[in-house]
């Protein structure tokens, strides 16, 4: 089965720099020097179209536009890219979120994906109202997608739980085809959700051992409840025709960053409750201690896997580096532990998508990972080419 390969829409800015901001940084930090307007937003989604791509991530939170506004508006832009849009439960009611999925996908059919995101910073989460714990949360994600995927099946739906209540709750226009549900979350109260909704769960970029662990943990979780759950993984990218190259232009990243950007963005990534967020802070902990972060190689905390994205930035802190098949081949080892999508970006978002559509593609296509849209279609007649005898 090909690989499917996703990219990212930065609606927060995008720079030819780390544009810091996102989990547990506060809103107004993502600093950046190309504005996410929606012709910028289009112009990544329409490229990421002609390579094949199947959807683009629309991340979620305080530090970054609406996402399903901007995504609404970039749909139009496009013809066949699929957009995962993320939504947090809780700050909506699920039948209004099941509603806004069924027209999505009925203006745009097949093209929504749908990335639940719980919410790991409690302060952000007070700012939108809502003032529950972690472990709540997860109880009230799992409360939200029970009745958002009853509604989607056409089930008049009546709930009385601990966290949400609805009655008498259908709707009208029911999605078709079904939206897949994407989850992320490394705590414990994580894995049972994600075991009992995720189509497709999602893991930050760790050290392969680290995430054929979680493979293995959410699994044995899905087995339990009768299901089967594939897997996906976000991570930057860093793609050159050389790994010269590629190690040179992570080095330029780290040149912007100084001591006390660093120590910043750090003290605001502390506060946050998210495990994932803590595994991609421990990644570079030892490096921060000891100033040895300014040396891209050192931040290299597995082949071609690079920690220095998360030194500013929440969330997806890893970055594949090297040359394009180094790249091809990381993602044929993560491939190879289970990992059937690729969640991807990198900086400026627009230049990096050309590096790797067309260094690293044609590496995966080659080796069978990856078969794009299309190209199982008989080759059509060229004109004015001579038919050879």
């Amino acid at each position: 089965m090909s690989l499917k390969l996703h990219w990212f829409l930065p609606t927060y800015g995008d720079s030819r720099f780390i544009v810091g901001g996102g989990h547990g940084l506060p809103a107004g930090t993502a600093h950046s020097d190309r504005p996410a307007s929606v012709g910028y937003l289009s112009s990544i989604a329409r490229a990421a179209e002609d390579f094949g791509f199947t959807a683009a991530l629309t991340p979620t939170g305080a530090w970054c536009e609406d996402a399903w506004l901007t995504t609404a508006m970039v749909a139009r832009e496009s013809e066949r890219l699929g957009f995962l849009v993320a939504l947090r439960p809780g700050l909506i009611s699920p039948t209004l979120a099941a509603q806004m999925a069924a027209t999505f996908s009925r203006h745009a059919p097949g093209r929504l994906l749908l990335n639940v995101v719980t919410g790991g910073e409690s302060h952000e989460q007070r700012a939108f109202g809502d003032f529950l714990d972690k472990p709540a949360r997860y109880a009230r994600a799992d409360e939200f997608l029970s009745v958002v995927t009853r509604l989607w099946r056409g089930e008049r739906v009546t709930h009385h739980g601990e966290h949400l209540r609805v009655d008498d709750a259908a709707l009208g226009t029911l999605p078709s085809p079904e939206i897949p549900i994407y989850f992320g979350g490394s705590s414990p109260e994580a894995g049972p959700v994600a075991a009992r909704h995720s189509d497709v769960y999602l893991t930050w970029g760790e050290p392969p051992a680290a995430v054929a662990a979680k493979i293995d943990w959410i699994r044995r979780l899905a087995d339990r409840e009768g299901r089967t759950v594939r897997f996906g993984i976000r991570l930057h990218v860093i793609a050159r025709d050389t790994s010269e190259d590629a190690w040179a232009a992570a080095g330029k990243l780290l040149e912007a960053l100084d001591e006390d950007t660093v120590r910043a963005a750090q003290a605001g990534l502390a506060r946050s409750e998210s495990t994932g967020q803590a595994n991609m802070r421990d990644l570079h902990s030892s490096h921060r201690a000891d100033g040895s972060w300014r040396d891209p190689r050192a931040l290299e905390v597995a082949p071609n896997l690079w920690a220095g994205v998360g030194l500013v930035r929440g969330g997806a802190g890893t970055a594949l580096v090297g040359s394009h098949a180094e790249v091809a081949d990381r993602i044929a080892e993560y491939s190879a532990l289970g990992i059937d999508e690729f969640v991807l970006s990198g900086y400026p978002h627009l230049e990096e998508l050309y590096w790797f559509g067309e260094g690293v593609i044609p590496q995966l296509t080659q080796r069978g990972l990856f078969v794009p849209p299309g190209s199982d279609r008989s080759p059509t007649a060229t004109p004015f080419l001579a038919a050879a005898h």
